[in-house]
């Protein structure tokens, strides 16, 4: 069976299951530069023809082109979920890529936030004006929720309800995360300064947050907030970005006793491993026996007393 062919097929399959659309070119990308270097370098066109050894061999020519082991891992995860459904297909007997070994990524032992810090992010805006009050409330709620940056940007307004957020996460699968009395708070003064400045003005009224312009707020804008609300807590040593936030929520809930099975639907992990994976890039993540839920903003209160 021609590789091309079994190829299109898998991609068909991809979007039936609903991949996003960064997950398609990225696993179109990496499909087609494989089916290139088997084609150009081992001579093969059809699938029944592929071998664990021209596997290794292509990972290897990924290694010497400079490639880093963390980007390896995850460009041949692609090329392992596409062997796997052949397998499944019955295309081939077994998923070959499997007996392939891949570089081990070494581990970062990423510094976190202090609650102090944090707190000095969120009160380093004020309510002064809708952008101040926007991104207090961005603040607040990347740190009280866990969510994703594109999770955020594309939040609806109808799913913010009274003590819960709907969140529409990687795969388009929908969970609901709890909204704590401290950010409800914010959220609230929020909503009302919102309501106040677009009054006369063009906004798109489907998303929660919106940009100068009345509309979903771009990615390098949110990070323009994230950075901005780092420089304005004079924090120099750590990493200011939308992740660090989730990292933030994730050991705050573990240290306050959440266990990692809620963690992880909280996160929107489809697998347990993968938020595992997730904490052991974390200072605290021997701390993971603890147990029962908290909020990192309602602690901030507790310990201001």
């Amino acid at each position: 069976m021609l590789l091309e062919d079994v190829i299109r097929e898998y991609d068909y399959h991809c979007l039936a299951k609903g991949f996003t659309k960064k997950t398609m070119i990225n696993k179109r990308q990496e499909l087609k530069q494989m089916k290139k270097f088997l084609l150009e370098k081992r001579g093969i066109t059809e699938l029944e023809g592929v071998s664990v050894h021209d596997l290794k061999a292509y990972v290897r020519l990924k290694q010497q082109s400079g490639l880093q082991p963390q980007s390896i891992v995850s460009m041949f995860k692609m090329i392992k979920a596409f062997f796997n459904w052949c397998s499944k297909e019955e295309y081939l007997s077994e998923n070959i890529a499997r007996k392939v070994e891949i570089p081990k990524v070494p581990k970062k032992v990423l510094k976190g936030f202090t609650l102090q810090e944090v707190d000095k992010m969120i009160n380093s805006f004020s309510y002064k004006n809708y952008f101040e009050a926007r991104n207090k409330a961005i603040i607040a709620m990347l740190s009280d929720c866990g969510l994703r940056a594109k999770e955020l940007r594309e939040l609806e307004t109808l799913n913010v309800k009274e003590t819960t957020i709907l969140v529409n996460g990687k795969g388009n699968k929908e969970r609901y995360i709890f909204i704590s009395p401290a950010l409800k708070k914010i959220l609230i003064r929020y909503e009302r300064i919102k309501n106040e400045y677009f009054k006369d003005k063009y906004y798109n009224p489907n998303y929660y947050f919106l940009s100068y312009k009345g509309d979903l707020i771009s990615h390098v804008g949110l990070d323009n907030v994230i950075k901005e609300a780092g420089k304005r807590a004079g924090i120099t040593n750590k990493r200011v970005s939308p992740h660090s936030f989730r990292h933030f929520f994730s050991v705050q809930s573990i240290l306050n006793s959440m266990d990692i099975y809620s963690l992880s639907k909280i996160l929107g992990h489809s697998d347990l491993s993968t938020t595992q994976q997730y904490l052991r890039s974390l200072e605290d993540f021997d701390l993971i026996q603890k147990a029962m839920p908290s909020s990192p903003l309602m602690n901030m209160g507790r310990n201001k007393k």
